[in-house]
């Protein structure tokens, strides 16, 4: 079993159990009658009473997902030939009234209200409901007619202010419990299977400046820096000076008193402003995290800030969460987690690079990277599950969660994808013949 499995298995156990009654068996969903035909109950998708007709038909657009849907009153609907992975119990009547209306954000919803619960495997069943709607047409629908439901938040300078702050500003104590020592919210690089989080973390930023093949006394800007931790490894570790944007005030306070208690506020300097606003000449062009926030309508400007931050021997390099094609990022996410945020495809990439004739130099897939990080996230949130209950409340608390998972799920099903993308003006000749330096 590889590490990324090995963490999945872990983090998944620790989810069920919380979304279980606080057991380990709950992991598991065998003892719990849950074939049709030991309950007496509906079959093949077809439900005895009306909602449990319209739950089977539901279940069938989203391409037959090995799930079990209890009802209220005992009904049991499944419309799979095996073994489900998970059961969902719906609390009340309202529940398949709201699900058959908008299935896609009821369903965040109606969990992080504690009227759905789920007994097995929450990432199990994200992963057996996202594979099954990728392969189903009439999923393609429910996703198409969502997209004119919820209107995607814009990203102007004004938007993309609050867009943050929704996301960001809910305090640094809370990301501090579960993102651990180094408070990097993007994807680590694991160079082993027994990597620690931090270790792995470390080994990303290693990884991202070897690509930008730094040079002592450098200048270096970044668009978008979280809480600082890439700047001051990049300053500390390549000998570097450092110009970072970020519109989030609390990331921006957090990281100006960690460069002060660290002593490098003389070679990082952290902008509170958007990177819209970036003025000056560099020698890389660096943002790890910050595309999905600028949306896809705004690409060719961020392409042009690069253009104009770097010379003639300049490198740059975007890391982010992509998809295999265009889509939106999950509408309940996108709602109540990361508004405005849109994971854009590789073809939607090229907006950033083609306009300004920039060459692009490597790309490399880190997906289960993603998976293995946001697992140790998952671990560590619920071992601080008490303490984030009482910072906020319980539908916080599964909101988050089931947030986490649901990204889980996505890096492991091939929803989501994670791409680094190091680039440079077209007549750089300043590059490397081959990729040894990345790794010796």
């Amino acid at each position: 079993m590889s590490a990324v499995e090995e963490g999945l298995r872990s983090s998944k156990a620790t989810a069920a159990a919380a979304q279980g009654g606080g057991s380990p068996a709950a992991d598991s969903v065998s003892g719990t009658g849950n074939t049709p035909s030991a309950q007496g109950g509906s079959t093949a998708g077809r439900g005895a009473s009306v909602r449990g007709r319209l739950l089977g038909r539901l279940l069938r657009t989203f391409g037959d997902p090995p799930v079990e849907l209890v009802l209220w009153n005992g009904e049991r609907i499944t419309s799979a030939r095996v073994p489900p992975v998970a059961t969902v119990r719906l609390a009340d009547r309202g529940v398949p009234l709201a699900l058959v209306r908008d299935p896609q954000v009821a369903f965040g919803d109606l969990y992080s209200e504690g009227r759905i619960e789920i007994e097995g495997n929450l990432v199990a069943l994200l992963e057996a409901v996202y594979h099954g709607s990728a392969s189903s047409e009439r999923g393609s629908l429910i996703r198409r007619l969502s997209r004119v439901v919820h209107r995607r938040r814009t990203n102007t300078l004004g938007g993309s202010r609050d867009n943050i702050h929704h996301h960001y500003d809910i305090g640094n104590e809370f990301y501090a419990l579960w993102l651990g020592e180094t408070m990097a919210y993007t994807c680590a690089y694991y160079p082993t299977a027994s990597a620690s989080l931090e270790e792995a973390q470390t080994a990303k930023m290693d990884h991202v400046c070897r690509k930008l093949r730094l040079r002592p006394g450098e200048n270096v800007v970044e668009a978008g820096f979280g809480w600082g931790t890439l700047a001051l490894h990049m300053a500390r570790t390549y000998g570097v000076k450092v110009r970072a944007f970020n519109i989030s005030r609390e990331q921006v306070e957090y990281a100006r008193a960690r460069a002060q208690r660290e002593g490098l506020a003389d070679r990082v300097e952290y902008v509170e402003d958007d990177y819209r606003n970036i003025t000056g000449r560099y020698d890389a062009f660096v943002s790890v995290g910050m595309l999905e926030h600028v949306g896809v309508e705004n690409y060719p400007t961020l392409g042009g800030v690069a253009a104009r931050a770097l010379g003639s021997n300049g490198r740059g390099l975007i890391h982010s969460i992509t998809r295999n094609r265009p889509a939106r990022l999950h509408p309940w996410i996108e709602k109540r987690i990361f508004p405005g945020a849109h994971p854009p495809s590789i073809g939607q990439m090229a907006a950033l690079f083609e306009p300004w004739d920039f060459s692009i130099l490597d790309l490399e897939n880190l997906r289960l990277h993603y998976a293995r990080t946001l697992t140790h996230w998952l671990e560590r949130y619920e071992a601080h599950i008490e303490r984030i209950r009482a910072m906020f409340d319980e539908k916080f608390v599964r909101m988050w969660r089931l947030y986490l998972a649901g990204s889980i799920a996505g890096f492991t099903s091939g929803t989501l994808q994670l791409y680094q993308v190091v680039f440079a003006p077209r007549d750089n000749n300043d590059i490397p013949l081959t990729r040894e330096y990345l790794y010796s």
